[in-house]
């Protein structure tokens, strides 16, 4: 395990896929990241690249080539190299090698990079396309944040608060994992989701194009909770495990989406495809600031 901190704050990041592990505020003595029981869900902050979501039939179709790939890809189960590490700053690389050329037919370089803030975590996603072609991918975090956060409060003490008030549908998931061509309405003309065990009873909320850009994890009965900003990224993920003792709620930034149910497979339709010229980068950034 690697190790990033600042006054405030101790990060614990995992070189396998690159992925969060712990966020502890000392200051507080307050974790803020689900501890992954294997039990119930057992990853923390895992990593989707070159996919996010499920693929229809797990593949999709590149000039005239069908290659296969798991739900949200294969980055999270891949190790990463430390490429540069300070006392409060990580950067994480994967470069494509044959592994993942047997999977998806592109050269890359991948660096997950973690800075902290004085009370917060910054997490930049750099891609850069080594192919001398047009590169096709899509890329998210699966952060599962803790709730309860503080003692003497329960689940549903908490809920999201988006930052502007937003008239919004969901995007159901069918039993493959796919998007439904039909949405749903859940918010109208509010900012505040109340969080209940049977909200995810129908797996994820996918959200499209929301006007904001932060949502915060908040509780009437605590002052501690977070703020979350995915600006750039427009989707969004919300999401818990049908499991009484998941005890977290995991806001999910993503650049890309699951295939809808009539996808036609080919990469280059895919909606939310993230398109990288030969030689060019590609940066997003999410955050995340405690109280």
């Amino acid at each position: 395990m690697l190790n990033i901190e600042n006054q405030n704050l101790k990060v614990t990041i995992n070189a396998k896929g690159a992925e969060l592990t712990s966020i502890y505020h000392k200051g507080l003595q307050m974790e803020y990241l689900w501890g992954g029981d294997p039990n119930v869900w057992g990853k923390h902050s895992p990593l989707l690249f070159p996919i996010v979501g499920t693929l229809r039939q797990n593949t999709w179709k590149y000039k005239g080539k069908t290659w296969t790939l798991p739900r949200h890809g294969f980055a999270r189960d891949m190790e990463f190299a430390v490429e540069q590490q300070s006392k409060d700053g990580l950067t994480l690389l994967l470069k494509s090698n044959e592994t993942t050329r047997a999977k998806y037919p592109f050269d890359f370089e991948l660096r997950v990079i973690y800075q902290l803030a004085p009370n917060g975590l910054a997490t930049t996603y750099n891609v850069k396309n080594n192919s001398g072609e047009e590169m096709y991918f899509s890329i998210g975090g699966h952060p599962a944040f803790r709730v309860p956060l503080a003692e003497r409060t329960t689940y549903t003490d908490y809920f999201l608060e988006f930052e502007q008030k937003e008239t919004a549908n969901r995007w159901p998931i069918s039993k493959e994992g796919l998007i439904e061509t039909t949405p749903q309405p859940i918010l109208d003309n509010t900012n505040i989701m109340p969080i209940t065990r049977d909200l995810f009873s129908s797996d994820a909320l996918v959200f499209k194009n929301l006007a904001s850009t932060t949502v915060s994890l908040k509780s009437r009965r605590s002052r501690h909770g977070l703020d979350f900003d995915f600006t750039d990224f427009p989707y969004l993920g919300i999401w818990s495990a049908k499991n009484e003792k998941a005890d977290f709620i995991c806001i999910e930034p993503w650049c890309g989406i699951a295939d809808s149910v009539d996808s036609d497979q080919e990469m280059e339709d895919k909606e939310g495809i993230q398109r990288l010229a030969p030689g060019e980068t590609f940066e997003r950034i999410w955050a995340v600031t405690l109280y």
